[in-house]
């Protein structure tokens, strides 16, 4: 045993492990009692709820299934026959076709011992929920009693001898399993079983009792609302323990029954009917589970295998029902989900995943492995692999040194190949085996060049061919979201990296030029801009091309909302490009008069206030400057315009002076508010391309970035002083010749 108690890290270890779970195994008998029963002609939801109901994996899965469709089963009466009837029944025959089966050395006579516990401690609870005053659902309590150990579900299934070492120690200190678990994992199945029905939505009341049913429940019952549940599954754990039924893993003596059952308004001698009928109830349950059979993995086998044949069978008639039928629709389907499921926070691999996954499920192929091209020399790279029933994993692979991550038959061109024949390299890394006779490898392009590749199984090989279109634009449309997420990672890399070393410099000299720094920015915006330009217009052409032959309304709006999204972003692309690469300025002599007579109806326009309150004070010696009108003219009207919002209520008055500068050949600008101001932070924010005071999505704040820029392209430059309340003053020298 352990000299110390498990450090938290060990115990995040452990929650992660257990974390990764989607689901729990069965037993390979319960799984013979399904499949037979999933054969098409043959299946019903409501004839396999006697045996989802009596297994803890299946009862977790549907619960969470019903959750994830927004079937609302509710406390008062519970019923998970009700929620079977009212999901899809291809869902749940999806579900439970894909539900795992545990086939570890030695788990079977722990996982039976467990679900013998559990349906016990189920029936008890169902009794005891009877009984109580105020009564509670008594189906609720039956499904709170049947998940109470699902912890120790998880920790068996994911960490089998860890488990056995556990159980084993909690036998020879004749202690609780919890105390266990805490010495070695930092951490106990209460804790792990909670973290699960959080992540799989089970309802509330199921939480609260697996969480607390090892709780002092006498004395939290008065203070926490789900206590009450909770006791009702402690007393049932004790009563099932008491009776000797199964085996738990804890060898403590079981909670005192009178205390419990004093708080939830019980007579002891209530509870003797519960107990007298309880083996009989646990041994149904367990017949309908068919844990007493004895040859469970052949005849799981068998069932496994006739099911797959039908499935193959119904796969067959399908896929050739399929082939005469127009699929503009479905595809159509399938692409526009895949975008609106592109989540903008993701990475370049997440969304590898989620178009791998989706592309499986979709065209029905078996397994498949979807690799991005390696950055610059490296020869690392990173790869999904999704095996079948969409279970995927990220894997990081190496190239040889002189063979091409991408074949050179697919590097810049469209086309299906035999995937045996390029990328054998690959193969040799993966853990699982393909079917080289029948694996095809396409690229996913941008712009004519290749940013990674797709391999997947094609069940029907003769059908690349009448696929090659639908294949095509799909990849290509990942192609160009890919790419678009891979610049904006380069982009972040890049921002990041520079913001590193404006932090150093700051460092190391105080006095870094702005000019330099605005430069830099504006490399960087200019990067970004041509970085994301080609990916976006693939994504609006293929929209254009989609909308253009699509005649159901619902999916046409939907295809021009992304047309439209496009657009939004290519506004954000011309305002980069516009601030990266300005046109070269052409400077003339021109009046002072006539740049500040024109600064302000442009204002006007912009703000769509037909009389701008201005005072304009322009002294005798500053009759003109050497500048291209244009530009200062849109770099002034961008900062009056600050100046006109920075009032919250009225529009209030600006202040303008032109004066000949004491020093230099410069004439001196001062644009005045008494708005609202700023404070030292958002000053100095307040030139950088993009910040904005206002609410995302209101402005672009390119403004104020847009006006230095012009403003130093014509030897000019420009200063901000501003307090919090008061006001904001722009100083503007603008060259005289």
């Amino acid at each position: 045993m352990p000299d110390k108690q498990a450090d938290t890290t060990v115990a995040q270890q452990v929650e992660l492990t257990i974390g990764r779970l989607d689901s729990l195994s069965t037993l390979p008998c319960v799984a013979a009692q399904i499949f037979p029963r999933l054969q098409q002609g043959q299946f019903s939801p409501s004839a396999l709820v006697d045996i989802i109901e009596s297994d803890p994996a299946l009862a977790a899965k549907i619960l969470s299934l019903t959750e994830q469709q927004g079937v609302r089963l509710p406390d008062e009466r519970f019923s998970l026959r009700s929620g079977l009837d009212r999901l899809p029944e291809g869902l749940v025959c999806d579900a439970l076709v894909s539900v795992k089966v545990l086939r570890g050395p030695g788990q079977d006579y722990n996982r039976k011992q467990l679900m013998l516990h559990s349906l016990a401690a189920a029936c008890c609870a169902k009794g005891i929920a009877e009984i109580t005053l105020p009564q509670m659902d008594s189906h609720l309590a039956y499904f709170a009693g049947l998940l109470h150990d699902i912890g120790k579900f998880a920790l068996e299934e994911a960490m089998p001898k860890s488990f056995v070492r556990i159980v084993e120690e909690a036998k020879s200190q004749r202690a609780g399993a919890c105390a266990i678990e805490r010495n070695y994992l930092g951490t106990d199945h209460t804790i792990m079983g909670r973290r699960l029905a959080q992540k799989w939505h089970l309802p509330d009341a199921i939480e609260h009792a697996i969480w607390l049913h090892h709780s002092d429940t006498v004395t939290i019952y008065q203070n926490i609302s789900g206590a009450r549940i909770a006791a009702i599954v402690q007393l049932a754990d004790s009563l099932a323990r008491q009776s000797d039924i199964g085996q738990s893993g804890s060898f403590d003596l079981p909670a005192e029954i009178e205390p419990i059952a004093n708080v939830l308004g019980i007579d002891i001698e209530q509870l003797k009917p519960i107990r007298q009928g309880l083996k009989e109830q646990v041994e149904q349950r367990a017949k309908v589970l068919g844990l007493d059979i004895s040859d469970a993995m052949s005849r799981y086998a068998d069932a496994a295998g006739a099911t797959a044949a039908e499935l193959v069978h119904n796969n067959t008639r399908l896929s050739d029902e399929n082939c005469r039928l127009q699929m503009v629709s479905s595809q159509l389907d399938f692409v526009t989900e895949f975008l609106f499921s592109v989540n903008s926070a993701a990475g370049a691999i997440d969304i590898a995943e989620n178009f791998a996954t989706r592309w499986q499920k979709f065209y029905q192929t078996g397994m498949v492995c979807l690799y991005l091209a390696p950055i610059g020399d490296l020869q690392m790279l990173e790869a999904i692999v999704v095996e079948n029933l969409s279970q995927s994993k990220i894997v990081v692979l190496s190239t040889p040194a002189a063979t091409p991550a991408i074949p050179k038959a697919i590097a810049n061109r469209f086309a299906i190949l035999d995937a045996q024949d390029y990328v054998d390299w690959l193969f040799e890394q993966l853990d699982i085996e393909f079917d080289l006779s029948r694996t095809k490898i396409m690229p996913l392009l941008c712009a004519g060049q290749a940013i990674g590749a797709i391999i997947f199984e094609l069940h029907w090989p003769g059908d690349a061919e009448q696929f090659e279109e639908k294949f095509r634009t799909a990849t290509s449309i990942a192609g160009a979201v890919l790419d678009m997420s891979l610049a904006w990672q380069r982009q972040r890399r890049f921002a990041e990296h520079f913001a590193v070393l404006i932090s150093k410099a700051r460092d190391t000299q105080p006095k870094i030029s702005a000019d330099r720094l605005l430069c830099a920015l504006a490399e960087m915006a200019g990067g970004a801009a041509h970085e994301l330009n080609n990916p976006l217009s693939v994504i609006s052409g293929r929209a254009q091309l989609l909308a253009k032959n699509e005649t159901d309304k619902e999916t046409r709006r939907i295809i021009n909302q992304i047309e439209k999204s496009a657009g939004q972003i290519s506004q954000v692309i011309d305002d980069l490009m516009s601030f990266a690469e300005p046109p070269e300025p052409k400077p003339t002599q021109t009046d002072i008069k006539q740049i500040l007579d024109e600064s302000v109806q442009l204002t006007s326009q912009k703000t769509k206030i037909e009389h701008i309150n201005t005072q304009i004070e322009i002294a005798d010696d500053a009759k003109s400057v050497f500048v291209d009108s244009a530009q200062v003219v849109s770099a002034l009207a961008n900062i009056i315009t600050n100046a006109i919002e920075s009032y919250t209520d009225e529009p209030g008055y600006v202040k303008i002076t032109a004066e000949l500068a004491k020093i230099g050949d410069f004439v001196k600008l001062s644009i005045r508010d008494s708005g609202c101001g700023m404070d030292a932070q958002t000053l100095q924010k307040a030139t950088q391309p993009f910040f904005s005071v206002k609410a995302a999505g209101r402005k672009r704040g390119m403004g104020l970035a847009h006006a230095v820029r012009f403003i130093q392209l014509n030897g000019g430059s420009m200063e901000m002083a501003s307090e919090l309340g008061k006001g904001t003053t722009v100083t503007i020298y603008l060259p005289c010749k």
